[in-house]
């Protein structure tokens, strides 16, 4: 059985690949999917598509469109939702897809740094399962094969 899951988070460093890797060396069947880690792609994908818009909110509305397009497309697909907060970037993406995985119901696993337990209880709180590193959520993840 091969479980699709869809990683939710900042796109400025290598998470995605050590999860891939960490779950490779376990052996696990997954096949992973993300949100566009293109940034620049990401935020053109608008006017590629609908040509030049008149100011920059009508840019980011068309991109916004069609982000949250390819985003509930995988996410509808995705058996696992994870979502990782970490410390050094903004992550209003990261929330608006673990609050989205969550309303559809999708199990999810919350990845979030101990000085983030406060601003992020709420969301923790409705997640399926919280934990601190990348490590702890391939246990998780793990645990469903055994």
């Amino acid at each position: 059985m091969e479980l699709i899951v869809y990683l939710a988070g900042q796109i400025h460093d290598d998470w995605r690949d050590e999860v891939a890797q960490k779950a490779k060396s376990k052996n696990l069947p997954l096949r992973f999917v993300a949100p566009q880690t293109n940034h620049d792609r990401s935020d053109n994908i608008g006017e590629e598509i609908l040509g030049k818009q008149p100011s920059n909110l009508y840019k980011d509305d068309a991109a916004s469109d069609i982000n949250n397009f390819r985003t509930q497309v995988l996410m509808q697909k995705a058996d696992i939702v994870i979502a990782l907060f970490g410390e050094k970037y903004k992550q209003w993406n990261t929330a608006m897809d673990a609050s989205m995985a969550i309303a559809m119901n999708k199990p999810t696993i919350i990845i979030r740094p101990e000085s983030l337990i406060h601003p992020l209880k709420e969301l923790s709180n409705k997640a399926n399962v919280t934990v601190e590193t990348v490590d702890q959520a391939m246990e998780v993840i793990s645990y469903i094969f055994d």
